[in-house]
């Protein structure tokens, strides 16, 4: 029977008055349920990492987390990170926004799902999405042209609730 997870930030944008710390507590305790309900190991490091990206709504890159990394472990280097994130990522914990070449929490780690982000060009905010109809239309596009689709991650720019005026 599975477990029930507890719920991520419902708002794509959340407000900046919103609870971070909650937000990122439950991603982390979400990540553990999960990793423990797959037999994979979240390690002292891959949790460090995990909550380092979770810091923010942002996208990170992988150096930016190297650095905040050698704060708490001096020793860090940069095949650490990349192996730490290649697991996080493998557990669909995180992404990796390809236009920004850096990666964000992921917010429905429980179900497999394509990658789908409005990213803030201004903030640097990003929404993840789960709409299957939009994985749907190009599967069934890409099927209609001839096409093999192997991945899809779609990433829109333009800005957020916060940055538009009026």
């Amino acid at each position: 029977m599975p477990h029930a997870h507890p719920p991520l930030p419902p708002a794509p944008f959340p407000a900046p008055s919103h609870d971070h710390a909650r937000c990122v507590a439950t991603a982390l305790a979400t990540a553990e349920t999960l990793c423990g309900e797959r037999g994979a190991r979240l390690t002292g490091l891959r949790r460090q990492v995990l909550e380092l990206v979770w810091e923010s709504h942002g996208p990170i890159g992988a150096y930016d987390l190297l650095d905040r990394l050698r704060a708490l472990r001096s020793g860090a280097a940069p095949p650490t990170v990349y192996r730490a994130l290649e697991v996080l990522m493998e557990q669909g914990l995180v992404h990796r926004i390809n236009r920004l070449n850096a990666f964000i929490g992921c917010a429905h780690p429980d179900a497999p799902h394509e990658g789908q982000f409005l990213i803030c060009t201004r903030c640097g905010t990003t929404a993840e999405l789960d709409e299957p109809a939009i994985a749907h239309a190009i599967e069934q596009r890409a099927r209609a042209l001839g096409f093999a689709v192997e991945h899809r991650t779609v990433e829109v720019t333009g800005l957020c609730p916060s940055c538009r005026p009026g």
